[in-house]
């Protein structure tokens, strides 16, 4: 038990570090083909106050650049000058794919479906052992930063097994315009943090390979609430508090493609849509028959695809069922509205 006033040893790579100051532990991984040896950065952040331990990750997939951004900007934050408790920021943890601008790892295999890996397995599971021995496995709470595929942006929205209290607590606090009820697919972090009891939100937003602002400012903001709501960072009086609550998501899915063309999209993020309305219509260059893509329910759009050109089957949107699906899409308008008011991060905008 940790008392008033006490710190507990922190150790990561065989280094401790001491209260009160940050350090970069750079984590063994592998070699490059060429011999030069490639290492996973932690950026460990302790308070000069005890309290609990948080992991940031993102590039979880390497070509989940918005996400590395969000870190940047976070450990840039003056206020973790006031710090309680300890921040492990991984802004990169696919650092392999992320060398090559590419989701999975140069054995083909996706990170996010290999935890909780093994110290003699593949590439893929060696780095999610190493990940979690080094970081996960030391905190007591986290967010775990992703976005979409490329050509597939996604609504800043929340994912988590809502559950746990903790969970739904995190998911509230942090202030996406959306927080979806989401149990974890097999081999992924959440799936590992779920069965050991680590409360942890997984915040989607943007798509591969891209910088999207809106996005980056709701993440950074969304962090450090929180932060604050364990209590780790004062509560600013001049902190930007939105004026309206996320909204609930209670299940989601999918309306595919019917045929294969290119595809007429008439429904953007965070469009209001109802059961039965066309959101976009598919056809060819060589004739004049075209083919509706249908909402299967109705809902708020959290997902699609921007490449026109697509296969039959192919998932073009992606739904969040929603009590008031009208009333929900004027509730994304003003959070993201809200979000390019920020300024309190001082950061020039990304365009």
């Amino acid at each position: 038990m940790t008392l008033a006033g006490e710190h507990p040893q922190l150790t990561i790579g065989g280094i401790e570090i001491a209260a009160g100051t940050r350090q970069t532990i750079n984590l063994s991984v592998a070699d490059l083909t060429i011999g030069t040896p490639v290492h996973l950065p932690v950026i460990v952040h302790r308070g000069n106050r005890p309290g609990p331990v948080m992991f940031l990750s993102a590039a979880m997939h390497g070509d989940e650049i918005n996400s590395v951004e969000i870190v940047r900007r976070v450990l840039k934050l003056p206020v973790l000058a006031e710090l309680a408790g300890t921040l492990l920021a991984v802004p990169v943890v696919n650092v392999l794919a992320f060398l090559h601008q590419s989701r999975y790892l140069p054995d083909r295999r996706d990170l996010n479906r290999s935890f909780p890996g093994s110290e003699t397995g593949s590439l893929a599971a060696r780095l999610a052992h190493l990940f979690l021995k080094e970081v996960v496995g030391k905190a007591d709470f986290g967010i775990d930063l992703h976005t979409g595929a490329l050509h597939r942006p996604n609504l800043p929205q929340i994912r988590s097994d809502l559950s746990s209290p903790d969970n739904k607590r995190l998911a509230k606090a942090f202030g996406a315009p959306l927080f979806l009820d989401s149990k974890p697919a097999e081999g992924t972090l959440r799936a590992y943090t779920t069965a050991q009891g680590i409360p942890a939100i997984l915040y989607e937003a943007c798509e591969a390979l891209r910088f999207d602002e809106t996005a980056i400012r709701i993440g950074v903001q969304g962090v450090v609430n929180v932060m604050m709501e364990l209590e780790m960072l004062p509560r600013a009086g001049d902190a930007p508090v939105s004026s309206v609550e996320p909204i609930y998501a209670k299940s989601e899915g999918w309306a595919r493609a019917p045929v294969s063309g290119i595809l007429r999209s008439q429904v953007a993020l965070g469009d209001a849509v109802k059961k039965g309305q066309t959101l976009g219509l598919i056809g060819t260059p060589f004739d004049d028959r075209e083919e509706a893509v249908i909402a299967p329910f109705g809902g708020i759009i959290i997902g699609r695809v921007t490449l026109p050109l697509i296969y039959e089957g192919e998932a073009a949107f992606h739904i969040a069922r929603v009590e008031t699906p009208d009333a929900v899409e004027k509730q994304v308008d003003q959070i993201e509205a809200e979000s390019a008011e920020w300024d309190g991060h001082a950061e020039p905008r990304i365009v």
